[in-house]
């Protein structure tokens, strides 16, 4: 819980910080149409692999397997077109990270050992 209040404080002063030094650097027009660019792009990126991870978990639960990967993609997706869509460079880095697929293949086993770790400590229920 600590480290959530801490990046609810750093967070936000880190991507205001960086959008008024950008806006110093590189002008306000072209930060605001940064923002809308990258906020764009993460929606269209977001759709367009969602809708491919949503396909995968679809044959995979009809060919009898589980859908484990396919489904973190889709959070990791997910998770990743919410950041883009959110004003700040930060965010956009993490967003694009978690959205394209070789550095999104990077975050998924942290993911898993978190998952684990959850699991095991009973601090979430998987129910079969």
């Amino acid at each position: 819980m600590k480290y959530i209040l801490a990046s609810l404080i750093i967070f936000p002063f880190v991507e205001i910080s960086l959008l008024i030094w950008s806006g110093h650097l590189i002008g306000a027009f072209p930060t605001i149409s940064l923002m809308i660019l990258t906020g764009i792009l993460g929606a269209f990126l977001a759709k367009k692999q969602g809708l491919d991870a949503i396909r995968k978990v679809q044959q995979d639960i009809q060919s009898g397997q589980m859908p484990g990967g396919h489904v973190t993609d889709g959070l990791c997706i997910a998770a990743g077109g919410l950041l883009l869509i959110l004003p700040g460079f930060v965010s956009d880095l993490l967003g694009i990270i978690l959205l394209l697929p070789p550095t999104r293949n990077m975050v998924k086993p942290v993911l898993f050992k978190l998952f684990r770790r959850w699991g095991r400590n009973r601090n979430v229920i998987i129910y079969r």
